[in-house]
């Protein structure tokens, strides 16, 4: 069966977006690209909440060429080959290919998908993760925790819920950012 992987930049209090909404303090040089790329590189399908989504979908159009570097370039083909599904209530058309809207979350929609999948799943956006959390769908958490506190903003986990978690690994990168990888214990 396919796992299905929550991972996001946070703030070391927990937060992915500022309170203004802004995700611009995240740290984005080329190791992180190429841990982004090497992490995404298996994956066979992205779940999205429509604003995330309205964020990555850069990447359908982003210049592939000579002038951006090599790790850009892979993780831009990477995303543009990886099929992606949104879940939004309000968003008319994707502007992206291999890409198809879900209106509602279903937890035994997911479910069925996983167990159908021949690559792992990721799911993006703290709305909808949390969502999959309540449902027991998340097998793994990868949390790069960035070196800024926010204060406030948006949580990248839910309130009201519980997990225990097995850490599998830890990686420190030079700009200080720290991944920490978790295995949802059920």
């Amino acid at each position: 069966m396919a796992k299905l992987k929550y991972a996001a930049n946070v703030s070391l209090d927990g937060y992915i977006e500022d309170e203004q909404g802004n995700f611009d303090w995240t740290i984005s040089d080329n190791e992180m690209y190429a841990f982004w790329t090497e992490f995404e590189r298996p994956i066979g399908t992205y779940l999205y909440g429509r604003r995330i989504y309205e964020t990555m979908v850069y990447w359908e159009t982003a210049s592939a060429g000579g002038d951006q570097p090599e790790v850009v370039r892979d993780f831009a083909q990477i995303w543009r080959a990886t099929e992606k599904i949104v879940f939004s209530r309000t968003l008319e058309a994707v502007s992206s290919a291999r890409t198809r809207i879900e209106r509602e979350f279903d937890p035994d929609r997911i479910r069925r998908l996983k167990e159908s999948s021949g690559a792992d799943l990721t799911i993006n956006g703290p709305e909808l993760a949390g969502q999959a959390m309540s449902a027991g769908l998340i097998d793994e958490c990868h949390l790069l925790v960035n070196p800024i506190v926010l204060g406030g903003g948006k949580r990248a986990l839910p309130d009201n819920l519980r997990m225990q978690l097995d850490l599998l690994g830890e990686h420190r990168f030079q700009c200080g950012v720290v991944h920490l990888h978790y295995r949802v214990i059920v």
